[in-house]
């Protein structure tokens, strides 16, 4: 998955200044700033920034074989032209494809708090204009001292078994196109057990039982921590399919999934371990 990395990722929060090698982070909406047309993914180094006067944010660091990488969140409204001569905006699905591997999980991390931080300027009790903590990545209100930390909505991926079956799903009205499993966000009131029940009956009309846990996932996609579940049908296997969430939602034997390895998702190794036998 693209948080299994090599490095050791770090996310203590320390209120600390960039210096010459650490790389610095720029997100707009959903794109991240990088080298072009380059190969492997390359970010912006600080001493590329001589003389451009912006603020900082101190975002995480990566612990690898080479050495620690630091990264922050660069704050600037324009970058100068002889920086983006030689750097673009590049869309947050090509994280999803281009390597080194490590570089990608901090590049999806960094826009997801990049996106958080844009989104989260001022209070949501007094309205009043939030300021960053010193201790903590959370931004405080000076006005009634309210706290707001990141984003991260609870999920569900759902592998919904019959035997020697798979469902596989595709999202309606969606870019992408392959093969997925019944996914679904947690909701009020309820444990991640019924979310996974509600969901399976919402989008493919199916009882489940035997709901076991596989294992968890940061989706910086959209600020998600998926949580993946493995169950069983309970009784009839019949589909009632979920037209507005759903263009496809059908049993597949072991051999009749298409889907190959990615690497990436969460989603995708539940598939492959049912494809290959190792869910036994």
């Amino acid at each position: 998955m693209i948080q299994d990395i090599t490095a050791i990722y770090h996310n203590e929060y320390k209120e600390q200044s960039p210096s010459v090698g650490d790389y610095i982070m720029f997100a707009d909406g959903r794109s991240v700033l990088m080298k072009k047309d380059s190969e492997v993914i390359e970010y912006l180094r600080y001493e590329e920034l001589d003389g451009v006067e912006m603020s900082f944010r101190y975002l995480f660091f990566l612990d690898t074989e080479e050495g620690v990488k630091r990264f922050f969140l660069g704050e600037s409204q324009a970058l100068p032209e002889n920086i983006m001569e030689k750097y673009s905006f590049e869309q947050q699905n090509i994280f999803r494809e281009k390597k080194p591997k490590m570089f990608a999980f901090a590049g999806i991390t960094a826009c997801q708090l990049a996106n958080w931080y844009q989104a989260t300027k001022f209070c949501g009790t007094c309205g009043s204009s939030l300021v960053h903590d010193k201790k903590e990545r959370m931004m405080r209100c000076p006005n009634c001292n309210a706290m707001h930390y990141p984003k991260i909505s609870p999920a569900v991926i759902v592998a919904v078994t019959n035997g020697n079956k798979l469902l596989m799903t595709k999202y309606a009205g969606r870019s992408y196109k392959n093969y997925a499993l019944v996914a679904g966000f947690a909701e009020i009131g309820e444990t991640i057990e019924e979310t996974v029940k509600r969901e399976v009956m919402e989008e493919a009309g199916l009882r489940v039982k035997n709901i076991r846990y596989y294992k968890s996932q940061p989706w910086s996609f959209s600020d998600t921590l998926l949580l993946g579940f493995y169950c069983d049908v309970d009784g009839d296997d019949n589909i009632t399919m979920d037209e507005e969430e759903l263009s496809v939602a059908e049993w597949l034997t072991r051999e009749e999934i298409p889907t190959e390895y990615d690497g990436i998702s969460l989603t995708n190794e539940m598939i492959m371990r049912f494809k290959n036998g190792e869910d036994r």
